[in-house]
C-alpha cells in the first residue's frame, strides 16, 4: 500500500515536471489562450458571480429550508403525477431566466429534497434553455422561425430527456417511490402563499438584476423600458423582500431597517464614486447579501432563518470550486467571447466555424458537442451565433448549438457530476447532444 502511494507521488512529480519542461511559452496561441483564460475569469467574476450566483444560492437555500419536503414531493417527487411534475419543470425556465451555472444550486436543492430523477432533469435543462428573454431575442435577431424552433425544441427536450432518464434508471426510481410512500411528512410551518411570496421575490430580484440590454436599434419596446428602469424595479422587489423578512420570517424590523440603510448608502456611494456603470451595482448587491447573511445568522429566535444562510453557504462551497475549474478550462480551450470581443483559446475559432458549415450529420453533431462544453452567460449565445452565422455557420448547426449550449457547459457538467455521479451525467449530456444534433438536422433540411 505504501509502495503504491509513493509511486503515485512519483508519477505526479514526473507529470508536473514534464508540463513545466515542455511549456510552450514561445507559442503565440498558447499566450493568447492564457490571456483568454484570465479575461473569462475576470469577466465571469464581475458579470456573473455577484448578480447571478450569489442570489441563486439564497434561492436554493429557500428551497432547502423553507420549502417543505412535502411540497417538493407533491410536485416533483417519484409519486407525483407525471403530467404535473413535468409541466412544472418544463416551464420553469420562463420564470427563472438563468444560465447553465445559476440553475445548479436550484437543481441540487430540489434533488436533495427528494425530487424524482425525471422531473429534476427536466428542471435542470429547462431552467437555462427556456429563458423567455433569450427566446424573444433569438426571434428578433436570428429570425422568427429560429425563435419558434428553439421554443419547441427546448420544451420538448426537457420532457423527453427527463422521461428517458427516468426510464433508464427506473429501478432506482422504483426504490425511491417506495421509500417516499412511507414518509411521514410533518405539517406545514407556514401557509404556502407566504413561502411562495418569499421565494418569488428573490427570483424576481435575480431576474431584473440580470435583465440584459436590448439591441441598439430597439429603443421603444417594453423590453427596452424594463431594462432602462431595471434597478428601480429591483429596488421595489428589495422592499418587498424587506416586508417578507419582517412579516414572514419574523426578523426584527430594526435589523431589516439597518440593512436597508446600509444598502441605500452603498448605492449612493457607488453611483457617485464608481465611474464604471457595470461595476457600480455590485457594491450594493454585495452589501445586501452581507446584510442578509448577518441578520439571519444572528437571529436566535427562529433557527430556520440561520439555517437558510448556512444552507446557502453549503451550496456555495459545493458549487463554486467546480465552476471555477470549469471556467478556467473552458477559457483556455475555447477562448473568451463577450461584450463584442473575442480572444481565441488553444482551439482556433476558425476551426469551429469551418466545422459547422452546411447541414451534415457531423456539422450538427460538432455544433452540439462544442456548444455543450462552451459557457454561455444568459443572452450571450444569440450575438455569438449571429457572428458565427455571418461567417458561414449553417442554420441547422446554429439551432443545435442553441439547444445544447445554454443548458450545458463544462463548469455545469462538473457540478452535475458531483450531484448525480459520473454515469448519470454522461447519459444526460449524451442525450442533450444527440437530440440537439437530430433537431439541427431536421431544422436545417426544412430551412
Amino acid at each position: 500500500m505504501e509502495t503504491k502511494r509513493e509511486i503515485k507521488i512519483l508519477l505526479w512529480i514526473i507529470a508536473i515536471f514534464g508540463i513545466a519542461f515542455f511549456l510552450p511559452i514561445e507559442s503565440a496561441r498558447f499566450n493568447t489562450a492564457i490571456d483568454a483564460t484570465f479575461d473569462l475569469v475576470k469577466w465571469y467574476a464581475r458579470e456573473h458571480v455577484v448578480l447571478c450566483l450569489l442570489p441563486a444560492f439564497f434561492i436554493a437555500g429557500v428551497i432547502s429550508v423553507f420549502v417543505s419536503q412535502g411540497s417538493v414531493l407533491r410536485y416533483f417527487g417519484a409519486n407525483a403525477k407525471k403530467w404535473l411534475a413535468y409541466t412544472v419543470a418544463a416551464v420553469s425556465g420562463t420564470i427563472l431566466a438563468v444560465c447553465s451555472c445559476t440553475i445548479l444550486p436550484l437543481f441540487s436543492s430540489i434533488h436533495k429534497r427528494g425530487a424524482g430523477l425525471g422531473p429534476a432533469i427536466a428542471f435542470l435543462y429547462s431552467g437555462p434553455a427556456i429563458n423567455i428573454l433569450a427566446i424573444i431575442l433569438t426571434a428578433r435577431i436570428l429570425g422568427f422561425e429560429m425563435g419558434v424552433a428553439r421554443t419547441i425544441g427546448a420544451i420538448s427536450f426537457s420532457i423527453i430527456i427527463g422521461l428517458i432518464m427516468s426510464f433508464i434508471y427506473r429501478k432506482e426510481e422504483r426504490v425511491k417511490k417506495e421509500e417516499q410512500m412511507n414518509i411521514q411528512l410533518p405539517p406545514e410551518k407556514r401557509p404556502i402563499w407566504q413561502t411562495s411570496f418569499h421565494f418569488f421575490t428573490l427570483v424576481l430580484i435575480l431576474v431584473f438584476a440580470n435583465w440584459g440590454s436590448p439591441s441598439i436599434e430597439d429603443t421603444s419596446s417594453i423590453w427596452y423600458y424594463l431594462w432602462t428602469y431595471k434597478w428601480y424595479i429591483t429596488g421595489l422587489f428589495s422592499l418587498l423582500l424587506g416586508y417578507s423578512l419582517i412579516h414572514i420570517l419574523k426578523i426584527k424590523w430594526q435589523w431589516v431597517l439597518l440593512a436597508a440603510i446600509a444598502i441605500t448608502a452603498s448605492t449612493l456611494l457607488s453611483s457617485n464614486f464608481i465611474e464604471n456603470v457595470k461595476l457600480a451595482p455590485l457594491i450594493p448587491m454585495l452589501v445586501g447579501i452581507a446584510s442578509l447573511s448577518v441578520i439571519t445568522l444572528l437571529d436566535k429566535e427562529n433557527h430556520e432563518n440561520r439555517e437558510w444562510t448556512i444552507s446557502s453557504w453549503e451550496f456555495a462551497k459545493q458549487i463554486l470550486p467546480m465552476l471555477a475549474l470549469g471556467v478556467i478550462t473552458a477559457g483556455f480551450l475555447l477562448g473568451s467571447t463577450h461584450d463584442g470581443q473575442t480572444i481565441a483559446g488553444v482551439i482556433p475559432n476558425e476551426w469551429i466555424q469551418w466545422l459547422v458549415g452546411g447541414n451534415s450529420i457531423f456539422s450538427n453533431f460538432f455544433a452540439s458537442f462544442i456548444g455543450a462544453f462552451m459557457y454561455f452567460a444568459t443572452l450571450t449565445e444569440v450575438p455569438i451565433l449571429q457572428g458565427l452565422i455571418a461567417s458561414g455557420m449553417g442554420k441547422g448547426p446554429a439551432l443545435a448549438l442553441l439547444l445544447a449550449g445554454p443548458s450545458l457547459s463544462l463548469p455545469n457538467m462538473l457540478v452535475i457530476r458531483g450531484v448525480l455521479g459520473t454515469q448519470k451525467t454522461v447519459v444526460y449530456v449524451s442525450l442533450v447532444v444527440l437530440m440537439a444534433t437530430i433537431s439541427g438536422l431536421i431544422y436545417g433540411s426544412m430551412f
